[in-house]
C-alpha cells in the first residue's frame, strides 16, 4: 500500500504492451472505445462544422432579436409620440374658437374706379385689385402656382407628408431651413386666419385649419380663395392687382412668360419682385417654366417660347395721371356712402382719352422747354357745361410727386382773376362799350403798371380786358369796391378766401386751379353755377346702386345778357388779345394770367362744351423765365381742345352781344402821340382832384427792377412812382360815373 502512494503510474500508448503490464497500468490502441478511423474522423468534422453553425444561428437570432426590440421600441415610441402630438393637438387647438364659428373672413374691399366708358382708372383698397374667378384668369396661372408651390395640390388632403419629408431631409442636409413643407391650402390658411408667427402653436393652428379648409372647399374654391388674396410684393394682394402692377394688363390676359414670373414671386414676394430686382425675378419664372414642363403642364416647344419671350415689365404703375384723379375719388367717397364694407365700382366723369392727352401735352412742353424756361410743373381741368369734370392733370409725373397741383395748391392766377372785376362792372351798369382812360395811375402807394409800360389811352372795356390792360381792371375794381369783385368770385364758384383790397383786381388772393376753372363754367354755360363733380354712380360688384348724381338743377348766377357781354370781350382775349395761340376753329373765350416774375402762368379758356383751365410753374414758387399765359398754357389748352373737340358738331358760345361801331380792338403797337396836342397831366392820386390846367409831366424817375408780365400783372409796391415808358402817355382818370358809397380812401385801401 505504502508503495503505491509513492509511485505514480502513468499511462502510455508508447512500446510493447507486453513488457510494461507487469510493471503498471497501460493501454493499447486497440484499447481505444471508439478506434480512429476515417469515418470517425469525418464525424469529427461534422461536428464542428454543426457547432460553428448553431454559433452563427445563435448570431441570427441575436440580430433579430435587436432589430425587434428596436421596432418593438419605435413603436411604442412611435405610440408615445402620437399621444404627445395628439395631445399637442388637443391643447393649442383648445385655444381656438368652436369648428362650428369658423368661417372664411371676407375679403379686403376692392374699390374699382373707372371712365366714363368703363375703362380702368384705378384699384384702390386694401388689396389693390378685383377679384377674378379661376375660370376667368390666364389658365396659365393656376398651372404655374400649382407646378412650383405644390405639385400634389389636387391629391392631398390638406397636408402633404411626402413633401412635408422630402423638406425635412433636404434642410437636414443643407444644414439650414431652405425648404417649406406647407401646402398651398396651409398657406392660405395662415393668410385668411394666422399671424406669420413661426411658432409651434401656429403651425398647429394651420395644419387644423388646412384640414377644415379641405373639408369645407372644393380644391378650385381654395386655389381660387389663395391667387386673390396672396401678396406678390410691390404692394400688390391677389393675381388681378399684380398683373395690372407689373405687366399693365388684367390677369384675364396674362401670357405664359407672364404666369411664371407671377408665381415665381410668391417664394420671396417683395425680393423677387421685378419692381425691385428684375433679373432675379426672371431667374425665377425660369425655374418656374422648368417645372411647369417637368410637371406636363406645358411642352418643350412652349417651355423654349417662353424662355425666347421673357415678360415684359410696365412701366412705373403709379405714374400715371389718372392716379390723381382717383385720390380726388377717394377723397369724397366717405361723404356718399360712408364706409366701404365690400368690392365696389365707381364710375366717373373722366374721360380717360381726354385724360391721356391731357397729360402728353403737359408732359411734351415741359419735356421740350422745362431746362430753358426753368418750367418743371404743370396741372390743366377740363370740365363741360354740366359741372362734370372730363380731365385733370395734377403735376408732371404722380410716381414723382402724389401732391395734386390742380386740386390742392393754391397759386396767384394773375390777369386770369380779372372776369370776375369786368363781371362786376358790367352787373353795375358798364358795357363792353364804356371807356376808360388807360394812362398810369397811383392808389395810395400802389401803382399798377401795364406790361412793359405801355398805355393805350382812351380804350372800350372789350379792348381792356383783351389787352390785359392793368390800369382798366384797377380803375373798375375801385369803382365797384373789392366787396363786389369778391362776392362775384364766390357766385361764380371761387371757394378759397379772397382778400377784398384793390390788389384783388390782378389776381393777388391765391386759389387752385379746379376752382378757377370752374368759375369759368357759367360763361360756357349760359349763366349757371352746376356742381362740380368726378363721381357719377356707385354700384356693389353685384351691380346694387349705392350713389347716383341726378345732376340736379344748377342755379343761375349771371344773367344772360351779362353773360353774352363777357363772351364777347373774352373772345377777344383769343382773337386778337394775349391769348392768339389758343385760338382754333370753334368759337372760343378764356383769359390768360400771369403772376409777378412768371411764377405762375394761366389761361383758362371754354367753348359752349368744355372749360378748361391750364396752369404751369414751379412748387418752390421760383420764377420762369418769362413764361406768360400766352404762352405755354395757352398751347397745352390749343393742343388739348383741338383733340378733345374732334367730331364734335360746333356750337357757338351762349348769349348775344353786338357792340356799338365806335368798338375797336386797339393794336398791339401804341399809337404815336399827337405833338399837336398839349404834354398831359401827370397820374392822379386816385382822391384827389384833377389840375386845373394842363401842366408838363415831371421826369420820372425810373422804378427798381421789376418784372411786369405779358398779362399787366404787378404787385402791390411801396414805390410811388410810375413805370418810365419813353413817351407822353394821357393823365390817369377813373372814368364813368362812380359807385356811390360812405367810405373814405383808408377804408378803401384797407379794403372796405
Amino acid at each position: 500500500m505504502a508503495n503505491r502512494r509513492d509511485s505514480r503510474i502513468e499511462p502510455s500508448f508508447e512500446g510493447a504492451p507486453r513488457a510494461k503490464s507487469s510493471e503498471g497500468f497501460s493501454v493499447s490502441e486497440e484499447d481505444r472505445v471508439v478506434p480512429r478511423t476515417r469515418k470517425s474522423a469525418a464525424r469529427g468534422k461534422s461536428a464542428k462544422a454543426k457547432s460553428r453553425g448553431r454559433g452563427r444561428d445563435r448570431n441570427r437570432r441575436g440580430l433579430l432579436g435587436i432589430a425587434t426590440r428596436l421596432v418593438y421600441w419605435c413603436f411604442v415610441l412611435c405610440i408615445w409620440g402620437g399621444i404627445a402630438v395628439a395631445g399637442i393637438v388637443v391643447y393649442y387647438g383648445a385655444k381656438m374658437p368652436a369648428a362650428t364659428t369658423w368661417s372664411v373672413p371676407d375679403r379686403a374691399p376692392n374699390i374699382k374706379i373707372v371712365s366714363v366708358d368703363g375703362a380702368l382708372i384705378a384699384n384702390r383698397g386694401a388689396s389693390g385689385g378685383e377679384a377674378v374667378g379661376l375660370h376667368e384668369m390666364s389658365p396659365y396661372i393656376p398651372e404655374a402656382v400649382v407646378a412650383i408651390e405644390d405639385r400634389r395640390f389636387y391629391s392631398h388632403f390638406g397636408i402633404d407628408p411626402i413633401g412635408l419629408s422630402r423638406a425635412m431631409v433636404t434642410n437636414l442636409i443643407g444644414g439650414h431651413f431652405s425648404q417649406g413643407g406647407s401646402t398651398l391650402t396651409q398657406q392660405l390658411a395662415k393668410n385668411l386666419f394666422l399671424t406669420p408667427d413661426r411658432t409651434l402653436e401656429r403651425k398647429v393652428q394651420e395644419v387644423l385649419l388646412a384640414l377644415w379648409l379641405e373639408h369645407k372647399h372644393s380644391k378650385d374654391q381654395i386655389l381660387e380663395m389663395y391667387l386673390n388674396r396672396v401678396y406678390f410684393g410691390s404692394g400688390a394682394y391677389g393675381v388681378e392687382a399684380a398683373s395690372r402692377r407689373y405687366f399693365g394688363k388684367s390677369a384675364r390676359d396674362v401670357t405664359l412668360s407672364e404666369a411664371a414670373l407671377l408665381a415665381g414671386l410668391l417664394k420671396a414676394p417683395s425680393k423677387l419682385s421685378p419692381a425691385r430686382d428684375p433679373k432675379a425675378a426672371e431667374e425665377r419664372a425660369q425655374l418656374v417654366l422648368a417645372a411647369m414642363r417637368e410637371t406636363g403642364k406645358i411642352s418643350d416647344k412652349e417651355y423654349k417660347t417662353a424662355l425666347s419671350a421673357p415678360a415684359t415689365r410696365a412701366p412705373s404703375y403709379w405714374t400715371g395721371s389718372e392716379n390723381y384723379v382717383a385720390d380726388t375719388v377717394m377723397d369724397e367717397l366717405p361723404d356718399l356712402i360712408g364706409d366701404v364694407r365690400g368690392d365696389i365700382v365707381i364710375d366717373t366723369t373722366v374721360d380717360l382719352n381726354l385724360q391721356k392727352l391731357a397729360e402728353q401735352s403737359i408732359r411734351r412742353l415741359i419735356d421740350e422747354s422745362g431746362k430753358k424756361l426753368n418750367v418743371t410743373q404743370g396741372a390743366l381741368v377740363s370740365i363741360d357745361d354740366s359741372g362734370a369734370v372730363r380731365a385733370m392733370v395734377g403735376g408732371y409725373d404722380y410716381s414723382t410727386s402724389q401732391f395734386d397741383r390742380a386740386s390742392e395748391a393754391r397759386r396767384q392766377p394773375g390777369s386770369a382773376f380779372k372776369p370776375f372785376v369786368y363781371m362786376a362792372a358790367l352787373e353795375a351798369g358798364r358795357t363792353p362799350d364804356s371807356i376808360r382812360n388807360d394812362a398810369p395811375i397811383r392808389i395810395g402807394k400802389w401803382t399798377p403798371d401795364n406790361y412793359g409800360g405801355k398805355y393805350y389811352g382812351k380804350v372800350t372795356l372789350a379792348t381792356a380786358l383783351a389787352k390785359s390792360l392793368n390800369s382798366v381792371a384797377a380803375q373798375l375794381t375801385m369803382e365797384v369796391g373789392p366787396d363786389a369783385v369778391v362776392e362775384a368770385a364766390h357766385r361764380m364758384g371761387i371757394q378759397s378766401e379772397l382778400q377784398a383790397n384793390t390788389s384783388i383786381a390782378l389776381g393777388t388772393s391765391e386759389v387752385t386751379p379746379l376752382e378757377l376753372t370752374s368759375a369759368y363754367v357759367p360763361f360756357a354755360n349760359g349763366g349757371y353755377k352746376p356742381d362740380i363733380h368726378f363721381i357719377q354712380r356707385i354700384t356693389t360688384a353685384g351691380g346694387k346702386v349705392l350713389y347716383e348724381n341726378s345732376g340736379g338743377s344748377a342755379p343761375r348766377v349771371i344773367k344772360a345778357d351779362i353773360v353774352g357781354m363777357m363772351n364777347s370781350m373774352m373772345t377777344g382775349t383769343v382773337e386778337v388779345g394775349t391769348a392768339k395761340k389758343a385760338a382754333f376753329n370753334w368759337p372760343s373765350a378764356g383769359k390768360t394770367g400771369t403772376s409777378q416774375n412768371s411764377r405762375d402762368a394761366w389761361f383758362v379758356g371754354y367753348t359752349a362744351n368744355l372749360t378748361t383751365g391750364v396752369w404751369f410753374g414751379n412748387d418752390d414758387g421760383s420764377p420762369m423765365k418769362k413764361v406768360t399765359g400766352g404762352a405755354l398754357p395757352a398751347q397745352a389748352w390749343h393742343e388739348f381742345m383741338v383733340a378733345a373737340h374732334e367730331g364734335v358738331p360746333v356750337r357757338p358760345l351762349p348769349g348775344t352781344w353786338k357792340s356799338t361801331p365806335s368798338d375797336t380792338i386797339v393794336p398791339d403797337e401804341i399809337p404815336s402821340a399827337d405833338a399837336s396836342q398839349p404834354p398831359p397831366a401827370p397820374p392822379a392820386a386816385v382822391g384827389q382832384s384833377q389840375p386845373a390846367a394842363p401842366a408838363p409831366a415831371p421826369a420820372r424817375q425810373p422804378r427798381p427792377a421789376q418784372t411786369v408780365d405779358a398779362d399787366g400783372f404787378d404787385m402791390p409796391s411801396d414805390s410811388g412812382t410810375t413805370a418810365s415808358v419813353g413817351h407822353p402817355v394821357p393823365p390817369g382818370d377813373v372814368g364813368g360815373p362812380k359807385k356811390r358809397r360812405q367810405t373814405s380812401i383808408l377804408d378803401i385801401l384797407g379794403g372796405g
